[in-house]
């Protein structure tokens, strides 16, 4: 891969920010590449380089870097997934699943993959869709999860869940994560589900604070399409979110109909890149007790 041009998106504006942003452009810079930039990084660098939304920004980058913790990496995956570039994350964040380059290794590591020295990981996306009354209210993508849950009381929700159109079960619960591999590590880790390794080709269901102790998550195969149909009785108002980042509300009756999206995005990595390594430790794993 030849990268000549980068695009870059940022968190905010703040001076941890703005400082691994100057860092990073005179690096590039000194390299030949040009620079593009998303809107949060506006009047950050010089007046005279391109400011474009991130659509753009990706189709006319060669590689794309996002710094800021795995929140920024979330938004800028589902932005550019339809891009075709590959997307490097710089670390400013606190745990940094996704995001796994520091500032203070930036430079060297950035040497290495311009000289095309990394390593490079396909990673899919699910979509999902809100269906009411044969009607679909709205679409969206999520590269971590997408979590049905009461919105704002600590009651139960009821719900039946459909897997290629076989029925599986009906649940009571405080809700339901359905997750890829990447997000394995995230909402639905905390939720009791089991780690999946990233490249897998599978999905997660785990049920949330279930009223049954003996519902446990359920792996499926990632082609499976997933309908999860909020029951009919009178319940508090459910929602839907995606990446923990955009929510909809839900009504009973209506169906959530979830499946692996058709275009992956491309990781780049550090040429050392170890993923246990990052498990080990980011989850503590190596820490005598």
């Amino acid at each position: 891969m030849k990268i000549k041009t980068v695009g870059i998106i940022v968190k905010d504006k703040s001076e941890a920010v703005a400082t691994t942003l100057r860092t990073l452009h005179d690096f590039l810079v000194s390299k030949s590449c040009k620079i593009l930039l998303d809107p949060n990084a506006e009047g950050l660098l010089s007046k005279d380089i391109p400011v474009l939304d991130r659509e753009t920004l990706g189709n006319q980058s060669d590689l794309a870097i996002v710094i800021g913790g795995d929140g920024t990496f979330l938004s800028a995956v589902r932005a550019l997934v339809d891009c075709n570039v590959p997307i490097l994350g710089i670390n400013l964040g606190r745990l940094g699943f996704l995001v796994d380059i520091y500032p203070d290794e930036m430079l060297q590591t950035m040497e290495q993959i311009l000289g095309g020295d990394y390593v490079e990981e396909s990673r899919f996306l699910l979509s999902a869709q809100v269906i009411r009354d044969k009607k679909v209210l709205t679409e969206a993508h999520a590269f971590n999860d997408v979590v049905i849950h009461i919105r704002d009381v600590a009651r139960m929700i009821e719900f039946k869940t459909y897997i290629n159109d076989q029925y599986v079960n009906y649940q009571r619960a405080d809700g339901i994560v359905i997750s890829t591999p990447t997000g394995s590590t995230a909402y639905a880790l905390s939720g009791g589900g089991p780690l999946l390794h990233a490249t897998l080709d599978a999905i997660v269901l785990v049920p949330i604070c279930p009223h049954t102790l003996s519902n446990r998550p359920l792996v499926v195969n990632a082609n499976s399409e997933i309908d999860i149909v909020i029951g009919e009785n009178r319940q508090s108002t459910a929602q839907v979110t995606f990446d923990g980042q955009n929510g909809y509300d839900v009504m009973p009756g209506d169906t959530i109909r979830i499946w692996r999206k058709a275009t992956a995005v491309q990781l780049i990595h550090p040429a050392h890149y170890d993923y246990y390594h990052i498990l080990r430790a980011k989850l503590r794993w190596s820490e005598q007790l």
